[in-house]
Order: structure tokens, then sequence, then C-alpha cells
């Protein structure tokens, strides 16, 4: 099984993430992660959708979305070609012991630390999945009450002009 992320640009219109999501759930394929945002276009918004199956699957979805009326575009972002990213808050007990500790973590991780209370600290992190599980690795000897995860966004490296004529 492999993970592929794509990148739609869509209509920025009533009903599309209902649409797109929909042909997920009636052909039963998952979706791992899922982030929608306008565009510097208002009438267009970027859906960064992270998918996992077989080879045939996956060209199964990718075939899928383009024939979607609202899909204007589908890429696949791949790790080196693309610049790929997720935000996730921590919220980790710590008393002022703990407390110490964990920013210390975070800023070898260049996190920030968002809110502090009597009793526990939210840590901010941003980057790839490996970073990510990395950090969370590394707080494993603490109490991690609560996880948010956006899910994965990102774009292709390289200038605009580059890759329209590509």
């Amino acid at each position: 099984m492999k993970t592929k992320i794509f990148s739609l640009i869509v209509d920025n219109s009533a009903g599309v993430l209902s649409r797109v999501s929909g042909m997920f759930s009636r052909r039963g394929y998952n979706i791992d992660s899922l982030s929608v945002g306008e565009t510097n276009d208002p009438k267009i918004s970027r859906m960064t959708v992270a998918v996992t199956g077989d080879d045939k699957i996956l060209s199964q979805i990718k075939n899928q979305l383009n024939k979607l009326e609202d899909v204007k575009s589908v890429e696949e972002l791949k790790y080196g070609d693309a610049v790929i990213r997720e935000l996730v808050i921590f919220k980790v007990k710590a008393d002022a012991d703990d407390r110490q500790k964990i920013i210390s973590i975070a800023n070898v991780y260049r996190a920030n630390i968002v809110d502090v209370s009597k009793n526990s600290i939210m840590v901010e992190l941003t980057g790839n999945d490996n970073k990510i599980e990395a950090f969370k690795d590394l707080l494993d000897g603490f109490e991690i009450q609560e996880i948010v995860r956006t899910g994965v966004t990102g774009l292709v490296r390289g200038r605009v002009e580059e890759q329209a004529e590509g």
C-alpha cells in the first residue's frame, strides 16, 4: 500500500467539497487527510487530499478526480519535488518541572508554545510527517492529552512560469 498526495484545483463554490468527498465514499475509498482553502483567485480553491491504496486504486482515484466537473486539475505532490507540510497542536500535561523539558524539546524542533496553563502546555509544530512523528516520539514520557492535525498541504517546487511550460 502506498500513500499519494493529490493537489486539486477546484471551483470555489457551494457543494464542491461534498461532490469530491462523495466520489471517494461512493467507491469505498478512504481519505487519509484533506485540506481545502481559497487561492489567490477567489473563484478557485486548492484541495489537498492524501489517500492510501495499491497502484491500481490510486490510479483509479486520480482518473475519477479528473472526471469531476468542478475539478480543473489534479497533480500528485511528491516529496522532493514539492513542499509538503502539516500543522499539529499538542496539548501536553505539564507541571512546572515538565514544562521546561517540553519547551526544550519544542525549541529543538522550532515549534511554538501557544498556550501555557497551570497543568498543561500547548505546542504548535509545522513540518512533514517524519518531523511530526519524531517530535511525538520525544514526548513519549509525557502525557499527551490531545492532538489536532490540519492534514497535509503543499505546492510543487519552482516558479509558476516553469510549471506552466512543463
